[in-house]
C-alpha cells in the first residue's frame, strides 16, 4: 500500500488531572500532508507533540481525551470509527515506531515472530509469505544476515539494529501512514546515521506517509518535507522544512533553532586544577568466569586511567557497548572491578556498595539515563525529592518542604508538579525530576549518564546552563557521559573517547574536539547531524566506516 493524504482539522485533546477539571492540551491544530510526504513535531517537552501523534492513531492516553476535529487518512475518518474498526487500522494502515525498542519487544519470543505478527494478525498474508517480506525488509533497512537475524531475540542485537527491525515491524504491511515518536533519540551518533539513512531510503522507496516526533532539529532537517513548531499544546508556525530553517518566522521557532546551533552553546567555567577529587589507575571491568590470573571471559573496560579535580567535569564519548555507562557505574559502585582502583578524596573506596559509607553515598551521585527507570512510579515528586533530604541530612519537615521547593526551582519545574506521578510527566519533565533528585544529596561528584538525551533542545540547554551555574556555585564536579558532542563541548573541560573499552584519546575538550588525531574521534565528530539539508547524503561515515586506524 503506498502512502496517501493526511488531513487533520481542528484537533482537540483534553486532559482531566487526577483530582481537578478537565482543560485543553491541544488546541485547533490542522495540517496536510500529500502521499510520501513527512511532518515532523517540534517543540519542548509537553508541547504535545507525541499526544498529537497518537490521536493519528486514533489513540488518547489515560486522562486524555480526543475531544473534537478531523483526522483524515485517505477517505477514511479515523476519529468516527468504532472499537472493532480502529484495531483494524492499528498496525495496518497506521504504523507506530516509539522510541525506545528496547521497551517495545517481548524478550522471551524471537524477533521473527515479534515482525510478522501484525500481518498474520490483519490477515494481510500467510506466515511463509510474510517471513519472506520480513527478509526483504532487514534487507532494505541494512540488517547484518538478513536471512538469520530474525532467529534471534531482543537481547542478541545491538540497540541500533533492534531500531531497524522495530521499523520493519511496523512496515510489514505496506501501511499508508507511519508514525515515529523520537526513534533516534537514545542511539548514539554513528549507529543514528544509520538508522537514519535506513528509514528514509524505504519510507522514500515506498511512498510511506509520515509524522515524525523529535525535538532535534538537525534529524528533522534530514527527514522531514513539513515542519509544525509546537508550544503548550498550540501551532506557533507550520511551513517546509528550508522555510522553517532559512526563514522562521515565529520568534518560538528562533529560539528553538539558536539552541540547536553550535555557536549557542556554553563554554565550560575556568576553575583552577590541582585539588583531586577522583582518580582511576588501570582500571579492568568484565564479566563472566575469570581465568587464573583474575581476567573475566568478556573484559568492558581495560587499562582505564583517568583524574577528575573538585569543580572539574570530565566528559566520556563513544559509541553504543564503547563502555561509557560501565566506567559511571564502577565509580558508583555497582559494579566490581577485576582490576584497579578507584580513589574519591585521595582515599580508595570499596568496589562494591556494601563496603562504602553512608557519607560516601551521598557524596557521588548518579543520574541514570531512562528517568522512566530510575524513577519509582508510585512515588510522587515531592517524596522522590524528600526521600534524599530524609536520609543524608537532619531537617525538619518545614525546611525538607522549602527545600524540595528549591529544587523544583533549580531544575525549572513548577511546584503544581510536585504531587504528581513520574507517569503523569512529559519525558523532559522525568528527566529534570531525576537531576533535583541527584542534586538532593548536595554532592561533590555527580555521575551524569546521557542526561539530556531525552530533553529538547531549549529544556537540554537550560539542563546544561544549570549544570555550569552548579559547578561555579558549588564546586561540584562531572563524569559527563553522552553521544552528544557539542553538549560535552558546552561543559567539559577534559574528554576521554573510548571505544571497544579502551581509551584511544584523551586530553583538554577544545584540543581534541577542534584537531581529533584518533580516525574513530574523527568519525565521532563527523557523525553529528549538521542542521541543514541534504548533510545525510553527504556524510561518509557510517558504523561501517573503519575505526581502529591507528593514531596518525
Amino acid at each position: 500500500m503506498q502512502g496517501e493524504s493526511l488531513t487533520v482539522r481542528n484537533l482537540e485533546i483534553c486532559a482531566t488531572p487526577l483530582g481537578g477539571e478537565e482543560h485543553s492540551i491541544v488546541n485547533n491544530i490542522g495540517f496536510t500532508l500529500a502521499p510520501g510526504e513527512v511532518m515532523a513535531l517540534i517543540g519542548e517537552s509537553g508541547s504535545g507533540k507525541t499526544t498529537i501523534a497518537l490521536a493519528m492513531l486514533g489513540y488518547a492516553r489515560r486522562g486524555c481525551r480526543i475531544a473534537g476535529g478531523s483526522v483524515r487518512l485517505g477517505e477514511t475518518e479515523i476519529l468516527e470509527l468504532n472499537a472493532v474498526q480502529t484495531r483494524r487500522l492499528r498496525g495496518h494502515r497506521v504504523a507506530y515506531i516509539a522510541q525506545s525498542a528496547a521497551a517495545a519487544f517481548n524478550p522471551s519470543r524471537s524477533l521473527m515472530d515479534q515482525v510478522i505478527e501484525g500481518a498474520l494478525i490483519h490477515g494481510v498474508m500467510d506466515r511463509h509469505s510474510a517471513q519472506q517480506k520480513a527478509v526483504q525488509l532487514f534487507r532494505e533497512l541494512a540488517l547484518p544476515e538478513p536471512e538469520r537475524i530474525g532467529m534471534r531475540y531482543p537481547h542478541q542485537v545491538s540497540g541500533g539494529q533492534l531500531q531497524r527491525i522495530m521499523a520493519a515491524m511496523a512496515l510489514i504491511t505496506d501501511p499508508a501512514l507511519v508514525i515515529l515518536d523520537e526513534p533516534t533519540t537514545a542511539l548514539d551518533v554513528t549507529t543514528q546515521i544509520d538508522v537514519l539513512r535506513a528509514f528514509k531510503k524505504v519510507m522514500r522507496e515506498r511512498g510511506t506517509t509520515a509524522i515524525y516526533v523529535s525535538h532535534d532539529l538537525a534529524v528533522v532537517a534530514q527527514m522531514a518535507d513539513q515542519v509544525l513548531v509546537l508550544k503548550g499544546g498550540q501551532e506557533q508556525e507550520q511551513g517546509r522544512i528550508a522555510q522553517i530553517l532559512e526563514q522562521p518566522a515565529h520568534e518560538y521557532t528562533r529560539s528553538l533553532l539558536a539552541a540547536a546551533r553550535p555557536d549557542a552553546h556554553l563554554s565550560p567555567p575556568e576553575t583552577a586544577r590541582g585539588d583531586e577529587l577522583l582518580r582511576i589507575d588501570d582500571l579492568q571491568v568484565g564479566y563472566g568466569q575469570r581465568d587464573r590470573n583474575g581476567h573475566p571471559d568478556k573484559v568492558v573496560l581495560d587499562h582505564i586511567q583517568l583524574r577528575i579535580d573538585r569543580g572539574q567535569a570530565l566528559g566520556v564519548i563513544g559509541e553504543s557497548g564503547s563502555g561509557k555507562s560501565t566506567l559511571a557505574r564502577t565509580v558508583a559502585g555497582l559494579v566490581a572491578p577485576s582490576r584497579g582502583a578507584v580513589q574519591f578524596n585521595r582515599r580508595e573506596l570499596s568496589p562494591t556498595l556494601r563496603g562504602r559509607t553512608s557519607e560516601q553515598f551521598r557524596r557521588i551521585q548518579m543520574v541514570f539515563q531512562s528517568a522512566d527507570n530510575a524513577l519509582n512510579p508510585a512515588h510522587s515528586v515531592r517524596r522522590l525529592l524528600n526521600r534524599p533530604l530524609e536520609t543524608y541530612f537532619s531537617l525538619d519537615r518545614n525546611v525538607r518542604r522549602c527545600r524540595v521547593e528549591e529544587l523544583m526551582d533549580l531544575v525549572k519545574l513548577p511546584h503544581t508538579l510536585l504531587d504528581r506521578k513520574p507517569g503523569e510527566l512529559s519525558g523532559g519533565q522525568k528527566q529534570r525530576v531525576n537531576l533535583a533528585r541527584a542534586l538532593a544529596a548536595e554532592p561533590d561528584l555527580i555521575l551524569c549518564d546521557e542526561v539530556t538525551s531525552a530533553l529538547d533542545t531549549v529544556v537540554g540547554a537550560a539542563i546544561l546552563e544549570l549544570l555550569v551555574e552548579l559547578r561555579r556555585e558549588l564546586g561540584v564536579a562531572y563524569l559527563f557521559i553522552s553521544h552528544d558532542i557539542s553538549t560535552v563541548r558546552s561543559l567539559c573541560d577534559d574528554v576521554m573517547v573510548l571505544y571497544q573499552g579502551e581509551c584511544v584519546e584523551s586530553g583538554r575538550c577544545e584540543e581534541v574536539l577542534t584537531r581529533p588525531q584518533h580516525n574513530y574521534t574523527r568519525k565521532l565528530i563527523g557523525s553529528v547531524p549538521e542542521l541543514r539539508q541534504g548533510w545525510l547524503e553527504t556524510c561518509q561515515w557510517s558504523t561501517q566506516t573503519e575505526a581502529s586506524a591507528p593514531l596518525v
